[in-house]
């Protein structure tokens, strides 16, 4: 069944709208017909299903015959990017998407490549953000993550936020499993961790200064094997393991 989105308070009226965007893809692309059924999205947890009343040219208009709420995950995952130059760093957006990332928050390194001034955050963040929308209609998740503007490690960390289980990807001798910190906050807690977020950074790592300044604000190093990755391929590392340790039956009791 064919998936689109429509934000939030696009949602509240009926029939639903699509957006000119989704309206072409759908009649042009999809081929969509009077009276087919399909699935709307709006990012916020919840799932529409509809049957489409008028597919032209003009307008597609949609009537929602039942809506799904669709409960968030029991817990949350921020991941913290360097900003990686090219079209690498939508592949990261979308498969962190698919994922089901809570948070994105792209991180302007000084090791980072691709430069990101004032001007054109604002349009990159959009692009990341379609990317997204994109990747839950893939995918079916009732929830789109929150991509933030980019942020130096220094700004990040300013805002003290606090994680459950806050990790960073590291080359350094003392990393340690990324299994070994769950099984260390499930021995102590007697259950998984609610929020964790995890510092992946550019070709070439985050600097020694970078560094000390994220462990200092409370991650825990991790390893990810004997093989120097690149960081696109270790952020999808690093979110596959956490995925499987979050998902795990251990007993959370």
């Amino acid at each position: 069944m064919h998936r689109f989105f429509l934000p939030p308070l696009e949602c509240q009226r009926q029939p639903l709208i699509l957006s000119a965007t989704e309206a072409h893809h759908a009649v042009n692309v999809l081929r969509i017909r009077e009276r087919e059924r399909v699935v709307v999205l709006n990012g916020a947890g919840d799932e529409f299903l509809c049957e489409v009343q008028q597919a032209d040219r003009r307008q597609v208009t949609l009537k929602i015959l039942q809506k799904h709420a669709i409960p968030p995950l029991p817990y949350q995952v921020t991941l913290a990017q360097a900003v990686i130059k090219g079209k690498t760093m939508e592949w990261i957006v979308q498969k962190a998407t698919e994922l089901g990332m809570h948070r994105i928050i792209p991180i302007l390194s000084e090791r980072t490549v691709a430069r990101v001034g004032a001007d054109d955050a604002s349009s990159k963040v959009e692009r990341w953000e379609a990317t997204a929308i994109e990747a839950i209609k893939q995918c079916g998740s009732a929830w789109l993550p929150r991509i933030e503007p980019p942020l130096t490690p220094r700004a990040l960390l300013a805002r003290n936020e606090k994680f459950e289980l806050p990790l960073i990807a590291s080359l350094q001798g003392d990393a340690r499993h990324p299994r070994e910190h769950f099984h260390s906050f499930l021995a102590e807690h007697r259950r998984l961790p609610k929020s964790v977020c995890v510092w992946v950074g550019p070709e070439g790592d985050f600097t020694p200064s970078e560094v000390n300044a994220i462990r200092a604000g409370g991650a825990l190093p991790v390893t990810l094997g004997q093989l120097v990755l690149r960081s696109d391929t270790a952020a999808i590392y690093c979110l596959s393991v956490i995925n499987y340790e979050l998902q795990s039956p251990r007993r959370q009791s």
